[in-house]
């Protein structure tokens, strides 16, 4: 059951600049800080589709403005139809368990079992049960909505046949108009979505819709556990029936093994048939040279008829009005330094994809609903790199939407720590709605997770107007997860409490049998456990006494050479090329972190500097950069924190729509979205920008960072 937003939706207007200068300012001309941002495209890009979406839905087009040509964005960024309700599990061949892939290891004398990902040496049924256990559940594609379109000698276009293309994405109201021409045809498409139902509408204009050489057509993919989430090539094995309703009105029911789902379709009148196998055409009535259609997804049969496309596109314009006029926002045109005006772009374009892609009910996949990464399940410790932002923002409503995703899952968070023999709970890395962990070699092994809700809370509580709403709602959370943090420590026989083996800590080219003591989660478990302490004490009760007692006793921070190591056993962090790679987790213990009073300001900048000098870049991430700038600009180094939020870096590189590259393999990557705008909320808050003239940085409405 999901609770009402306890966070007010309004709050007083807060006008600041990045320089301090706390006087009364103009307001922020919002739409016009977003219009400049729009997304226009002239030519075929793979890695230039563009998608509208409601946060739980979400359509990617193509040039054309819908999903004409999805072979040809295959290697970019897919042309996927995704909703966060939408899973598909293959048929259980073996009755696979978690129990199929424990791995023993001995934690401190006794016996520990972890959900381990075996290989194809280690037998049949470890291999077998890993397979299945990791790509089930998938996310599924629901359906292809694209543009059926002929040659005048009657072969179906092709991508290259389309002349003259362009193409701009509305941010301010969530349209996208596309124009082309097709053997001097023209054609002109506007695509949205609906803000409350899941429902992309669209419609098309042209002449080579009376000629009978354009269609709208339908095509329903396989579902498989792939990364892409489906294949064309299996009709056997799924199966779509068409019913007829009243005049322009049609329901495609889709079954494959124990799932189905519905698009109904609202097309106004026209024809739909059925071309071949999981293929339909949707045409106008004869002579017309408009088609407009509405596309209604559901996971049960919905018995309605869907708005249609005027009401869809007024419903959009409105709602996202309402979001760009409501909450923070920040404007750089009074800056003066030449990347300003693209670290503008960044943001806004920001905002709009992690509301599309990542405001649902659920913690979203990295990719969000454009396409499967590891098979569209989400990692729960990339949660704070994708929701954070949105209560900095202003936007908490998101972000305590999601919560109610622990206190469902927590059943099996419980018994997860039980079977470990730990208290409270431990949550689940690469997870699916079920909150079932999924076999790894990395992630059930890594516990930065763990107070993520903690944080959540916190910072839901600081920024309430009913801050006794928010420790009766989420208490439960924070001190389960706190039982969980300070049972995981272990007292060795100095009396210092230490974390580790086995794990593997948020740099995860670390060692899970030799690593102790990783810098991060050292810091992330001493103000959790000071948090936690804090809420019992708020709520008027006595604090765990093991809580205290781990919290006063944790371990301290290891250092060799004026640097902070990666963990204690890594002695050579910073010659060893293996600890110079993946995420620089060092600069996340302040900034990312508050001051927790652990963190020596000259150690830390010492080690920025030589992280600096001698990472691997191309082994980054892309929320690495934000968190680098926070590092900086927490211990006062300004123009450091701008030089690392816009690096010149393989994985910081964000392209014409928004998305964070980081490889042909995730070519959007939605954490550093989140991060970017998590960083520059914090950095205007707390006057973070340089004060050199050149960041005249104007806000409005940002939330304060937990402390």
């Amino acid at each position: 059951m999901r609770v009402k937003s306890i966070i007010p939706a309004a709050t007083a207007l807060i006008l600041l600049s990045a320089s301090c200068d706390e006087k009364e300012q103009t307001p922020i001309d919002r739409l016009l800080v977003v219009e400049r941002h729009n997304v226009q495209n002239t030519a075929v890009d793979s890695l230039s589709s563009l998608s509208v979406g409601n946060g739980r839905f979400s359509f990617t087009a193509d040039i054309t403005g819908l999903q004409t040509f999805p072979g040809s964005y295959a290697g970019g960024i897919p042309l996927g139809t995704m909703a966060e309700w939408a899973w598909h599990s293959d048929p259980n061949p073996g009755n696979y368990s978690l129990a199929d892939v424990y791995r023993s290891y001995d934690v401190h004398g006794r016996t520990v079992e972890y959900v381990h990902q075996f290989r194809a040496a280690d037998g049949p049924v470890k291999w077998g049960a890993t397979e299945w256990l990791r790509a089930n559940p998938h996310k599924i594609h629901l359906g292809v909505i694209g543009l059926h379109i002929l040659m005048s000698n009657g072969s179906e276009a092709s991508i290259n046949d389309i002349e003259d293309p362009h193409q701009v994405l509305d941010l301010t109201g969530g349209i996208l108009q596309s124009t082309f021409s097709v053997e001097g045809k023209k054609v002109k498409v506007t695509t949205v979505c609906h803000p409350g139902q899941d429902i992309v509408s669209a419609a098309v204009e042209s002449d080579l819709l009376k000629e009978d050489r354009l269609a709208v057509k339908i095509i329903f993919p396989h579902a498989v556990g792939l990364w892409s989430g489906f294949d064309f090539g299996s009709p056997e094995g799924h199966e779509t029936i068409l019913r007829k309703g009243e005049k322009g009105v049609a329901v495609f029911e889709r079954l494959q093994d124990n799932d189905r789902y519905f698009l109904t379709l609202n097309h106004g009148g026209g024809e739909v048939k059925e071309l071949k196998e999981h293929f339909y055409l949707v045409s106008p009535d004869t002579g017309s040279t408009s088609l407009k259609i509405s596309c209604l997804f559901t996971k049960s049969d919905p018995g309605s008829v869907p708005p249609d496309f005027t009401s869809v596109s007024e419903a959009s314009v409105k709602s996202w009005e309402d979001f760009w006029m409501s909450g923070g926002a920040v404007d750089f045109s009074g800056c003066t330094d030449p990347r300003a005006k693209e670290l503008e772009r960044r943001i806004v374009l920001s905002r709009y994809l992690t509301r599309i892609q990542c405001s649902g009910s659920l913690p979203p996949a990295e990719t969000g609903l454009t396409y499967n990464s590891w098979f569209g399940k989400f990692h729960l410790e990339m949660h704070w790199w994708h929701a954070v932002h949105f209560a900095l923002w202003q936007k908490a409503d998101i972000l305590e939407n999601q919560m109610g995703y622990y206190e469902d899952i927590i059943g099996n968070a419980r018994q997860t720590a039980a079977h470990q023999g730990y208290r409270g709970v431990r949550w689940p890395k690469m997870t699916d709605p079920e909150g079932r962990e999924s076999p790894s070699g990395v992630g059930t092994y890594l516990i930065w997770q763990q107070p993520h809700p903690i944080f959540f809370a916190e910072l839901l509580y600081l920024n309430a107007a009913d801050r006794k709403a928010v420790l009766d709602k989420y208490s439960k959370l924070v001190f389960e997860t706190a039982d969980f943090m300070a049972s995981y420590a272990w007292r060795d026989s100095t009396g210092r409490y230490i974390l580790g083996p086995v794990l593997i800590p948020a740099q995860e080219s670390l060692n899970r049998e030799t690593t102790i003591n990783p810098v991060f989660e050292i810091v992330y478990w001493h103000w959790g456990l000071k948090t936690a302490i804090e809420w019992k004490r708020r709520m008027g009760e006595k604090p765990d006494p093991l809580w205290t007692d781990v919290y006063r006793n944790l371990a301290e921070l290891p250092v060799m050479d004026g640097l902070y190591l990666c963990s204690e056993d890594t002695r050579d962090s910073y010659t060893n090329p293996r600890y110079m790679s993946d995420h620089p987790i060092v600069s996340g213990i302040k900034g990312v972190m508050p001051d927790t009073r652990l963190v020596d300001d000259r150690i830390l900048g010492n080690s920025l500097d030589t992280i600096l000098k001698k990472w691997n870049w191309r082994s980054t991430w892309g929320w690495d950069f934000p968190m680098l700038a926070m590092a900086a600009a927490s211990i006062g180094r300004e123009e450091q924190a701008v030089d690392f939020l816009l690096m010149d870096a393989p994985k910081n590189r964000y392209l014409a729509n928004g998305h964070n590259y980081q490889d042909a393999r995730l070519a959007l990557y939605l954490p550093g979205n989140g991060g970017l705008l998590t960083a520059v909320a914090k950095m205007c808050v707390e006057g973070n920008f340089p004060h050199n003239g050149k960041w005249n940085v104007r806000w409005e409405n940002l939330n304060e960072y937990v402390r």
